[in-house]
């Protein structure tokens, strides 16, 4: 199929990507750049420039300067938040061109993209516009029993953290750009952003329109490169202040490491095996519901419920219903208007997808639908549903990251608390009942950052997000985000 690109789009990709470095465009201190390939044909989308530790350094000293001397430290909450409100207002005014660069780069539809990834990621931004005007402290009546008869007054004050480096994944680039940037940027702080090196372009974008909003030169700097270069120097330089990573529990653990040279703030957002639950009384719903908590966004989402348990007399119906689902998904271009799941980001996640499937066949599980690649072309994995699983599999336990989906059936409340609780991760979780007193019953007991009934997927700009045990530190979103880029401080004067 021949693809109509927006002409922006097609300029874009066209031009060499530099790095965005105190308001400015610059190639990498080495010269060197790196293709970011289309995933749906393997072949190279645009070519972009591969920053490494000089070139986080460039940035981390201009991200410094812009906070030390302002002005945006210095400007009004009112004035920043007008300001992060035009972010939000210019990535509405280009959503086709941004969710078609989103799509390119990564993969998924576009008509997915424009529909969920572009206005959430506007939506934030406005969210956030609206706390730079309520960072607020407290007064606090101190009694000092040491100090009889002495009078004070003490007051705390909430101030940003400074130098932020963000890091950020390749599932949803420019909704976890906006993730990240939208509270920094809303609380006083510069930042240094990295994006993943598999899909650059829409952060690359982004900070043109970052620009355009009229955000100070140094405030925001983004520069692309690879993990174990520029990711590892961001998380380990000394003059940052705080590093925020979302990504795999794996990395998240390096990223730890590399922040404990001068005890930098840390906040992750990682890994999930997130179990989905459907009692043997939820109506149909629950299978369409079920089947979009796994193949949403190819399942490449680290929310998505890629374990299913259900109650035993539904098993197989429920279980059928989805595989039938599967079986009807289009697989193509996520340009393709036709589309409905596009391929796995590239060849190095279809590897890892098809060896977990493989891994699954030689432990004895049964696919009921799917189980390998599909085509020759592109990295295609074929929406999969698994039974026949124990729960000791390296399928059931670990993350996978693409439409696989292994199912198993349970007879009590308290055995599915029990199996769903058995993870070392803990990010979401869905329950399909009528029964709503059962559903938040089993809501408390589970051990998940969100617990979702009778739905799946939903995601709001003040809700908080993130995760117990290893799925990470921390929340995004919500006004519960504040506190991960600030510091409060307290005065106390003597009367």
């Amino acid at each position: 199929m021949t693809v109509t690109l927006d002409r922006n789009v097609e300029a874009f990709i066209a031009t060499p990507r530099q790095l965005f470095i105190n308001g400015q465009w610059a190639d990498a201190a080495s010269g060197r750049t790196f293709a970011t390939p289309n995933p749906a044909t393997g072949e190279t989308l645009a070519h972009v420039a591969e920053g490494d530790a000089e070139d986080i350094n460039r940035a981390v000293r201009a991200a410094r300067r812009a906070f030390e001397e302002g002005p945006w430290s210095r400007m009004t909450p009112s004035e920043r938040g007008r300001i992060i409100w035009r972010i939000g207002d210019l990535i509405l005014e280009h959503t086709q061109e941004l969710a078609q660069l989103e799509s390119l780069d990564n993969g998924k539809p576009e008509a997915v993209a424009a529909a969920a990834d572009v206005p959430l990621a506007a939506d934030l931004f406005h969210y956030m516009a609206g706390w730079a005007t309520k960072i607020e402290g407290n007064t606090i009546n101190i009694s000092v029993p040491y100090m009889p008869g002495a009078n004070f007054h003490s007051y705390t004050l909430r101030e940003p953290v400074g130098v932020v480096g963000q890091i950020i994944p390749w599932n949803f680039p420019l909704l976890m750009a906006a993730w990240k940037l939208g509270p920094a940027l809303a609380t006083g702080n510069c930042v240094v952003l990295k994006p993943a090196e598999q899909t650059p372009l829409t952060a690359l974008r982004l900070a043109e329109l970052i620009a355009e909003a009229g955000v100070p030169d140094g405030v925001v700097n983004v520069v692309p490169g690879f993990g174990e270069t520029a990711g590892a120097a961001l998380a380990a330089h000394n003059d940052v202040d705080k590093v925020a990573f979302t990504g795999s529990t794996e990395v998240g653990k390096l990223i730890l490491q590399a922040a404990a040279g001068n005890l930098k703030k840390v906040s992750l957002e990682l890994g999930g095996k997130s179990p989905n639950i459907v009692f043997d009384d939820a109506d149909e719903g629950a299978i369409e519901g079920a089947a979009g908590a796994i193949f949403f966004n190819h399942g490449q989402c680290c929310v998505a419920g890629s374990r299913l348990y259900v109650q035993r007399s539904r098993f197989d119906e429920v279980v059928d219903g989805v595989a039938e689902i599967a079986k009807s998904i289009k697989l193509g271009p996520g340009t393709d208007p036709g589309t409905q799941m596009g391929p796995l980001v590239s060849d190095e996640q279809l590897q890892r997808v098809t060896g977990y499937l493989e891994s699954g066949k030689a432990d004895g599980a049964t696919a009921v639908t799917g189980g390998g690649r599909h085509g020759d072309s592109g990295y295609f994995v074929e929406p999969t549903v698994i039974t026949n699983t124990r729960p000791d599999m390296k399928i059931v336990r670990e993350e996978i990251f693409g439409p696989v989906l292994v199912a198993a059936p349970f007879d009590t409340l308290d055995d599915i608390a029990a199996a769903a609780n058995d993870s070392e991760y803990g990010l979401g979780a869905g329950i399909w009942t009528k029964d709503i007193s059962k559903a938040h019953a089993l809501a408390k007991k589970l051990r998940a950052g969100t617990v979702w009934i009778n739905c799946y997927n939903v995601f709001d700009a003040s809700l908080p997000f993130g995760g117990y045990k290893q799925s990470g530190w921390g929340r995004e979103m919500g006004h519960e985000v504040l506190e991960a880029y600030t510091e409060v401080k307290a005065v106390t004067t003597q009367l």
